[in-house]
């Protein structure tokens, strides 16, 4: 089998089932050594997001609000939200792998071992929203994370964007709806809610550390320092550090942000 062949039409699938279908049978075959790299491969363009047709794409401001957590609607629009957010990361890591050619070995093992990260938190999610009497499409969605991924064609602003820029804000985030989890009465959802969230967490800031290692490849190979980031942020996230607040310095620095960068991104030192 090719490799960019197969891994195109796990990209391209259309549900959750058939993806995840499609993908453990890729990463089997590509764990036992069994796909063929192609020396030349016409890397598509994708024009919409493979969950097109499962979701209702509406602007980030009009998708439900992830409030009052101790109703079921509250918890599914939470779960939802965050299952999205797992979805549209699975076809961001594949297409890490699938847009970026001749790397060594190790990058397409990094970004494959993310995607079934991924897969694992969104089934995981999804579980618990099925437990609540839903499905993931039932709640509209935006597509800002797959936009990004149109946005940054080169592997420096890919890594600079997505992992280290749009996943590292989830490590900021996720600690603060924890917190927010921890002050409702208790019950057996939230409880179940709070655990994912944990294992999310803490698997996520490998996935930046991930980022941050590709991200210093891809500054060597243009002779750029790694103080690029900044630049690449501020063009396509003018504001992005504008209100730099609540960041999770010990997980950040797990994850591969220097004092010098965290200090930038708070506007004081942190650390």
């Amino acid at each position: 089998m090719k490799f960019y062949k197969q891994l195109e039409l796990v990209i391209e699938a259309k549900t959750p089932r058939e993806k995840i279908e499609l993908f453990e049978k890729f990463y089997a075959a590509y764990k036992a050594s069994l796909l063929e790299f192609e020396e030349s491969y016409d890397v598509k363009f994708f024009q919409s997001p493979s969950y097109s047709e499962v979701c209702t794409i509406v602007a980030p401001q009009d998708v439900p609000k992830r409030s009052n957590l101790t109703t079921i609607q509250g918890q599914i629009n939470l779960l939802h939200a965050i299952a999205h957010i797992e979805y549209s990361a699975i076809d961001l890591a594949l297409d890490a792998a699938y847009r970026f050619h001749g790397l060594t070995q190790k990058y397409y093992d990094d970004w494959l071992e993310v995607a079934d990260d991924e897969i694992k938190h969104f089934l995981m999610l999804e579980k618990l929203l099925q437990e609540l009497g839903a499905n993931y499409g039932d709640i509209e969605v935006h597509n800002a994370l797959f936009e990004a991924s149109q946005r940054t064609q080169t592997l420096v602003e890919r890594m600079a964007v997505v992992p280290r820029y749009l996943e590292a804000n989830g490590l900021d985030a996720t600690p603060m709806i924890l917190q927010k989890l921890q002050k409702l009465p208790k019950n057996e959802m939230l409880k179940k809610i709070t655990t994912a969230l944990e294992i999310i967490l803490k698997e996520e800031i490998d996935h930046v550390r991930k980022g941050d290692i590709w991200f210093a490849y891809a500054c060597e190979k243009i002779s750029q320092d790694k103080s690029i980031y900044f630049e690449i942020i501020d063009k396509y996230y003018p504001q992005g550090f504008l209100r730099a607040k609540n960041l999770n310095t010990d997980a950040r620095k797990e994850a591969g942000f220097s004092c010098k960068e965290l200090n930038f991104m708070a506007h004081k030192h942190i650390c």
